[in-house]
């Protein structure tokens, strides 16, 4: 018979579904439940290694974690990474298919029926619960033709709809009623109930508009969910983490980080661990904006190395990068940021587009070459010893992250490699990464390095050393806050969920 189910779309993108599936995960485990998730088709810059070296969006990961389970490519058979606002690489079972259109892989989407269907059968033969997420909204009725994430999906898996819609944006009485409407009557049909996310105020003044929803589409509000603040790894956008980062603010004596808003940054999780610390706030600069004073600043990786460097270099980030690292400001870059603070990036099989070479900042000795293959790895490692500045601070300090890159990149000489890593499943060690002679300026490929304990503590002592603070003492133990994140996003959805109501949905 399989697995029960159930299915949580949304009135459109960034109402919440993500989160909510997430607490609904942590739920279900809490009570004794073997629960997966499940999305056939995201969309997202956001991404995950498996343990065995496949890319699945980190919503999916994040879902599996608080499920307490292994995150599998099972989960999310379809990734698309947009490379531009028409082109996006196309990634199936985490393996790179290739670069498409928009208007060719909505002709594609057909084929990919069977994939979706066949991932989703293997993981509820292994599972009592699967929570499913849609994407977007079900009433894009332009997309309705072959659409394999929302009714699609819904129909594959026989599951029952709860819809999501979200307040704090405003017109949610009309989103939710609009969505309904415009479904057809069989998906209609499994729309079973109703949420309203991201409430702030006095419910009583919300009650009577429940009332008169609940008259005109003929179905319960399960639920009003009020906004909060619980950390849950992001699907793509990262507006709300800047918004969490915004009401940690307003330290008098702080260390300063900035992390520059690239057009299609990736793995923007990959600072979160740096607002643990006390006395650190951490800001994004967003596109166009002047970098200004930081003791520290971050390139982030990017979906589009090329592409995001033009438009570094047309709002002057490169040449103030440039200014901040001759007073002494620390600079790293992660992946294609490591690959922007180098002599050039060249791009000899068009990958990323038409041009073919580029010179980088030009604070580290390195070349990179973007590469067709993809490498997609677990990884750890330790940093090398290091005579000066912050590399000297980090060095033999151990790590662990994962690599998803396509580049490679050459030392030219007078640079020195930042650490050592050996890739899961692979005996070798290699060199990664590049540091400068002042030690300030450093690059690496290893995204997650932030969430090792002791390299972080001495990331941050070595900047609140230069401003004479109170230096961290313990290691900030990342995996305990987010378990305590999960546990507590997951008792508000209790307290506003009606949990019973939804178990009868899913049969349970």
């Amino acid at each position: 018979m399989g697995a029960k189910c159930i299915m949580i779309q949304g009135t459109g993108s960034s109402v919440g579904k993500s989160r909510i599936v997430t607490g609904l995960c942590r739920i279900l485990k809490e009570d004794g439940f073997k629960v997966a998730p499940f999305k056939a088709q995201n969309m997202a810059l956001n991404s995950y290694i498996t343990r065995e070296g496949l890319e699945i969006g980190r919503a999916q990961a994040t879902q599996a974690e608080a499920c307490g389970v292994e995150p599998s490519v099972l989960m999310n058979p379809v990734l698309l990474k947009p490379t531009s606002d028409k082109n996006c690489q196309v990634i199936i079972r985490g393996r790179v298919y290739g670069n498409l259109s928009a208007m060719d892989y909505h002709e594609f989407k057909a084929e990919l029926k069977k994939v979706v269907k066949e991932a989703y059968d293997e993981l509820k033969s292994q599972y009592e619960v699967i929570v499913i997420e849609g994407a977007g909204s079900p009433a894009e009725i332009n997309l309705r033709e072959n659409d394999l994430v929302n009714m699609g999906m819904a129909e594959i898996a026989g599951a029952p709809v709860v819809l999501v819609g979200d307040i704090d944006r405003g017109g949610v009485f009309a989103s939710l009623y609009g969505t309904i409407m415009l479904l057809e009557e069989k998906e209609r049909e499994r729309v079973k109930g109703v949420v309203i996310n991201k409430f702030r105020g006095d419910i009583k003044l919300l009650e009577p508009g429940i009332k008169m929803l609940e008259d005109l589409i003929k179905r319960p509000v399960l639920g009003v969910v009020p906004f909060d603040y619980s950390y849950i790894d992001e699907e793509d956008d990262p507006g709300f983490e800047m918004y969490r980062l915004k009401l940690k603010k307003g330290f008098r004596e702080s260390v300063v980080i900035k992390i520059l808003l690239l057009p299609h940054i990736s793995n923007f999780t990959d600072f979160v661990p740096l607002s643990n610390f006390e006395n650190a706030s951490i800001e994004y600069v967003r596109p166009g904006q002047v970098i200004g004073d930081a003791d520290a600043v971050i390139i982030p990786g990017t979906k589009n190395t090329i592409g995001d460097f033009l438009k570094v270099k047309e709002w002057g980030w490169d040449e103030e990068v440039k200014e901040l690292a001759k007073k002494g400001t620390v600079i790293v870059g992660i992946c294609g940021g490591f690959q922007m603070l180098g002599k050039s990036i060249k791009d000899p099989y068009g990958v990323e587009g038409d041009i073919r070479e580029i010179e980088g900042i030009g604070l580290l000795d390195v070349e990179t070459e973007v590469t067709r293959e993809k490498v997609t790895k677990k990884a750890a490692g330790h940093v090398l010893e290091h005579k000066k500045g912050l590399a000297a601070y980090l060095s033999n300090s151990p790590f662990e992250g994962y690599e998803i890159h396509m580049g490679k990149t050459l030392n030219m000489g007078a640079g020195k490699n930042f650490s050592l890593i050996k890739r899961k499943g692979e005996s070798e060690e290699l060199p990664d990464g590049a540091v400068d002679e002042t030690g300030n300026v450093l690059g690496t490929y290893v995204h997650g390095i932030f969430e090792s304990g002791e390299f972080t503590k001495r990331f941050m002592n070595f900047l609140y050393e230069r401003k004479s603070l109170k230096p961290a003492v313990g290691n900030i133990d990342f995996w305990k806050f987010k378990e305590e994140q999960f546990n507590n996003w997951a008792r508000i959805l209790r307290q506003s969920l009606d949990m019973g109501a939804i178990y009868k949905i899913m049969g349970l």
